[in-house]
């Protein structure tokens, strides 16, 4: 029992919690964390989360947090939950209606050509593989569309902004690997390998949307992780 409360206290004292208030809270979610529990048992950042907000706020029972949407395993960056059933309703509608803003950060070995661009995709998930490929058009596939521009070179390294369209299924690591771009440390889609799995070259930076309650726009930035492949760029 006390190897599994030191866990607890452990995990709760790891969370970067960006920004809170009665409806969300936003968390920078590390490399290698899941969004939610899946199959592999590893512990996820939702469970996390309710463990924090039980402990600090002293709840009894069971806690609310609902997940507004994910983030690949091996991405870093912002995540937002919602503490109320009327914040998830209202920001999964701003989900579907496309009303929220993302920018992705990502490092590269490849500079992109053209500098900057738009790109669409159809893509076709292979549930069995959890990997997604570009394909032609059809019932099965799903239209994916982001935009990309280079902010900085060191080296052999490229820090490039992505901003996606839509949410499908591993869109930025599959559609930058498409045009030659594959990000550093994701051996799924082609990428340089990096020494440890703690290390990855996708970051989401940014959200920005009208929050669900108070309607005023609300925009929350996570800082990148402080280790390679971040460390060779000046900080944005």
């Amino acid at each position: 029992m006390q190897e599994t409360a030191d866990k607890s206290n452990h995990i709760i004292s790891t969370l970067d919690i960006l920004y809170e208030d009665n409806h969300l809270i936003a968390l920078n979610k590390p490399v290698g964390v899941p969004s939610q529990s899946d199959q592999t048992g590893v512990v996820d950042l939702r469970t996390m989360l309710m463990q924090d907000i039980k402990v600090r706020y002293d709840k009894p029972g069971k806690v609310y947090c609902g997940l507004i949407h994910r983030l690949d395993r091996p991405t870093s960056g912002v995540i937002v939950f919602a503490k109320t059933q009327k914040s998830l309703s209202r920001m999964s509608q701003l989900f579907r209606d496309r009303d929220i803003q993302k920018s992705y950060l990502c490092v590269t070995s490849t500079i992109p050509s053209p500098f900057s661009g738009r790109l669409t995709h159809h893509l076709f998930k292979d549930r069995s593989k959890n990997k997604s490929y570009v394909t032609k058009p059809s019932g099965d596939s799903k239209e994916a569309i982001l935009s990309y521009e280079l902010l900085q070179q060191q080296g052999d390294r490229c820090l490039v902004a992505v901003y996606p369209e839509t949410g499908r299924s591993h869109q930025i690591r599959v559609q930058m690997a498409h045009i030659n771009c594959p990000i550093v440390g994701d051996r799924k889609y082609g990428g340089d390998h990096l020494r440890e799995s703690s290390q990855f070259g996708l970051h989401a930076h940014k959200i920005k949307f009208v929050h669900p309650v108070k309607k005023e726009m609300l925009e929350i930035t996570a800082p990148w992780p402080d280790n390679d492949p971040w460390t060779a760029f000046e900080a944005l």
